[in-house]
This record gives structure tokens, C-alpha cells and sequence, in this order.
């Protein structure tokens, strides 16, 4: 494997699923950076991963990671009630931060932390990983710069009840730690709001990164046999029209796409369990010669591809290609106007939304 000159030493935040799947395999496969330190409170985990992923430092406090001259950056893999207070010390140390979705709990928080990155100098970016999808990315390019006006967008994300059986194929058992660092109350105790944060925001960054700005949203939830269902109405800035599916979950297969119908061409795409790590099917009709393309995308490892991303923008002095911090601030902002839409039966204006999920 080909590595670049300039390496982007890095520390990861948490020994849990998320940085035993994604992060941990990512800092090793990546051309630009390397794993210099693992942080958990559980001392076991961090022994264990550090020596598994040969980190050349294991810390059981955060604050001692982050008092590391020779870290750059860190990657955020916590509970997601961890992500801005973790994002702020790591920014008041001097360090840019690669952080799990999504970026927090409230409107409100978030915005703090994006005066903190703004007034840090440093890049902070989340983890939609869809946008290193290079289906995805196909996608996007069209969009931008051939598609035209855009007349619609629908997008899905549905779980599927078979999911574990299929991913407990290809993952290996994750370790579970003796003495792990939980929030105060259960994230998991109002399902509604858990699958919102969990699998909403992959969809709302979706529908934003490919739609543009949303102005608001219209929602209904209907929930039958321990599923919940979305169904959002969106107004996107541009006057495009929207509509999202979010199911958790389905009893079929996972279930997850787009599609757009634009002016001069249309796009449809098949997305997989991100587990397969395998780029999504996107198919790209051309109108102006009724000649339909699809990437093969054989680069389906979309946690590294962030991670080199990220690494390249924070080593180059560039703009971040993946969410920003202000993206992270618009999908929380969608996903409390989808709440407040579901309660009040009313569509909701996003500039008017505030609070917590």
C-alpha cells in the first residue's frame, strides 16, 4: 500500500462498535495518516485496540490524549450526548476533530460549536459517509454540473429486521468493555427520537448534500408492530420538492436509495448495508442523448475515503469535502423541525426551529 509523505497523526476518542468497525481499520488503511494514540475509559478496551492496531500511546483520560503535542487530530466515536462537549476540548487543545453523526442532541448546542470551530481555526468535520460514496459522488457531480434545474428528490433509509443476521456474517464479534463511560439517561429509552438521531440524520445530510438547503418540512410518523415510520414532505430553497421515507424497520431486505428528476436528466441509486462496504448502484440518465452510465465504484471503503479526505483538507490548509460543522447544524435544525412537525401536525419553517430532539 502506497503511503504519502505527510502523515496526519491521529488520536481516537472511544474503543466502542463504531472505531472497532470503522475508525480503528480506517487510521491503518488510510495513505495519509497514522494511528498514534487510543483513548477509552475502559481500560481493557484501550489496552486491547492500542496493542491490536500497534498505537503508539494509550490513554484512559481524555484530557491527557488531548495534552499530546504530537497529535493532530482526533476522531470523536462516543455516545452521541459525548460529541460537542468532546468536540469543544478537543478544539480548545488545538486539535481538528473528525466526529461521528450526529454532531450533537440540540440546535443549540451545536451552534455553539460552531462559534468554537469559527473562532479555533480549526476544520471539524462529521461522518456522513455516504458523501465518500463514489455512487454517491457520481451523483452528485451530475448534479452540480449537467443536471440542470432539479424538479424532485426522494430519498429512503430503510432498516431492515434482518439487518444483524446479515451484518453479524461479515463483522467480527465487537469486544464489549467492562467499565464503559455511558450517558445519564439511556439514549435508547424513546425509540422515536433514538432512530431520528441514529439513522435520520444519514437521510436529512443526504437529501442536503444532493437537494441543497431545505426550508421546511412537513411530517407524519406512524408507528405499528415496534416499527416507526416518517413519511416528510420537504421544500428544499431552491423550490425543488421532496419527499423522505424513514423506516425502522422494514421485514424485507435493507432498503435504502434516491432519486432525482432533473431538467436535463434523471438519477436512480440502490445504496447497500454500509457494512458490505460496497458502493452504491447509481444510474445516471442523460437526456441529451438517452444514453443511461453508471461508476463501477470499486472503492468501497467509505471510512477511509472520509479519513483521507479529512486528513488531506487538515495537512493542505483546504475546505473540508465532507460535512462541516454547518452542515451538522442544518441536519440538526431538519431533524427538531421533523419532531416539531410530527407533534404539531403542521409543516415547519427551519429558520423558526430550535431546542432539543
Amino acid at each position: 500500500m502506497k503511503t504519502d509523505d505527510r502523515q496526519l497523526r491521529v488520536g481516537i476518542l472511544g474503543c466502542g462498535p463504531i472505531s472497532q468497525f470503522a475508525h480503528l481499520e480506517s487510521t491503518q488503511k488510510a495513505r495519509n495518516t497514522v494511528l498514534h494514540a487510543v483513548c477509552d475509559a475502559d481500560e481493557g478496551l484501550a489496552t486491547h485496540f492500542g496493542r491490536a492496531y500497534d498505537s503508539k500511546k494509550t490513554y484512559f483520560d481524555y484530557e491527557q490524549m488531548l495534552a499530546d503535542p504530537e497529535i493532530d487530530a482526533v476522531i470523536i466515536g462516543t455516545s452521541d450526548a459525548f460529541h460537542v462537549p468532546a468536540s469543544l476540548k478537543a478544539l480548545a487543545a488545538g486539535k481538528h476533530v473528525l466526529c461521528e453523526k450526529p454532531i450533537g442532541v440540540s440546535v443549540e448546542e451545536v451552534e455553539q460549536l460552531a462559534e468554537q470551530v469559527r473562532l479555533s481555526g480549526k476544520q471539524l468535520q462529521i461522518g456522513h459517509m455516504l458523501r465518500f460514496d463514489q455512487g454517491i459522488e457520481s451523483a452528485k457531480s451530475f448534479v452540480d454540473n449537467e443536471m440542470g434545474e432539479m424538479l424532485a428528490l426522494k430519498a429512503w433509509y430503510c432498516d431492515s429486521t434482518h439487518r444483524y443476521t446479515n451484518t453479524d456474517a461479515i463483522q467480527p464479534m465487537p469486544r464489549q468493555g467492562s467499565h464503559p463511560l455511558r450517558p445519564q439517561s439511556d439514549p435508547k429509552a424513546d425509540k422515536a427520537r433514538y432512530f431520528m438521531l441514529a439513522h435520520g440524520s444519514h437521510l436529512v445530510d443526504l437529501a442536503r448534500y444532493l437537494g441543497g438547503p431545505v426550508r421546511s418540512v412537513d411530517a407524519r410518523l406512524r408507528e405499528r408492530f415496534g416499527a416507526y415510520c416518517w413519511f416528510v414532505e420537504v421544500e428544499f430553497e431552491s423550490g425543488a420538492l421532496g419527499h423522505l421515507d424513514l423506516t425502522v424497520a422494514v421485514r424485507m431486505d435493507w432498503h435504502e436509495g434516491f432519486q432525482i428528476y432533473g431538467q436535463n436528466g434523471s438519477v436512480s441509486a440502490k445504496i447497500y448495508n454500509p457494512w458490505y462496504y460496497k458502493s452504491s448502484d447509481v444510474e445516471i440518465f442523460h437526456e441529451r442523448d438517452a444514453v443511461t452510465t453508471r461508476v463501477l465504484g470499486a472503492d468501497g471503503h467509505f471510512y477511509r475515503r472520509q479519513l483521507e479526505g479529512f486528513a488531506t483538507s487538515v495537512l493542505g490548509g483546504t475546505r473540508i469535502p465532507g460535512a462541516d460543522i454547518f452542515d451538522g447544524v442544518a441536519s440538526i435544525r431538519a431533524m427538531v423541525g421533523i419532531a416539531e412537525s410530527v407533534r404539531s401536525r403542521k409543516p415547519v419553517r427551519l429558520a423558526d426551529v430550535g431546542g432539543p430532539l
